[in-house]
């Protein structure tokens, strides 16, 4: 409030009822933030449990699947926010993240239009594997089933993001040296590349 010199802030709000809807977001500063606990939830899944501080002393606990281990990091901000299928996230901003050391190899990475990327040692990056999802997708668009539609789509996104996360971290975590060949549209087009 002292920033925007405003004696009431305007968060988004997914109200239905509201002229402009917009999604949901809400952040939270440092000293609204308190991680309580890190539990085991699973064979490989971890459970964090966040408390909130609201206006006039009241509180909002909130459990969060933790992919990361919350417990060894100082938590900075926090931010709910909400996709546009409804479903709200915690993104949390952490300080003194551990450094991990990177492994000495060295690589060259291909950027092509069969696959995605090729490494030098022959690591294939093909994020063509969501075109598994195209039939059911035809079948929800025809059918006008616009929940349905935008399910899809986010699982077809989150998919591609996992591989391409995967195969950048693999990379990262075992060579000192990436090496991108550059790549120009025009040189495709102006060729028998095309």
């Amino acid at each position: 409030r002292k920033q925007f010199k405003k004696a009431k802030l305007n968060w988004r709000t997914n109200n239905p009822k509201a002229k402009r809807r917009s999604l949901g977001w809400i952040p939270f500063k440092k000293t609204a933030i308190k991680h309580l606990v890190t539990r085991q939830s699973g064979k490989k899944s971890l459970k964090s449990t966040i408390q909130l501080s609201l206006a006039k002393g009241k509180k909002l606990i909130i459990d969060v699947w933790d992919s990361y281990n919350l417990a060894l990091y100082g938590i900075n901000t926090c931010e709910l926010v909400q996709d546009n299928r409804g479903h709200w996230y915690a993104c949390i901003t952490a300080k003194e993240f551990p450094k991990t050391v990177c492994g000495t190899g060295q690589v060259g990475i291909d950027l092509g239009c069969k696959d995605a990327a090729v490494s030098s040692e022959g690591d294939q990056l093909q994020i063509k594997v969501t075109h598994q999802y195209a039939e059911k997708l035809a079948i929800a668009q025809r059918a006008k089933n616009k929940k349905r539609v935008r399910a899809i789509h986010a699982k077809i996104k989150n998919t591609r993001q996992d591989l391409i996360h995967k195969f950048t971290s693999k990379l990262v975590k075992a060579n000192s040296l990436i090496v991108v060949g550059k790549i120009k549209s025009n040189s495709f087009t102006s060729s028998k590349l095309a």
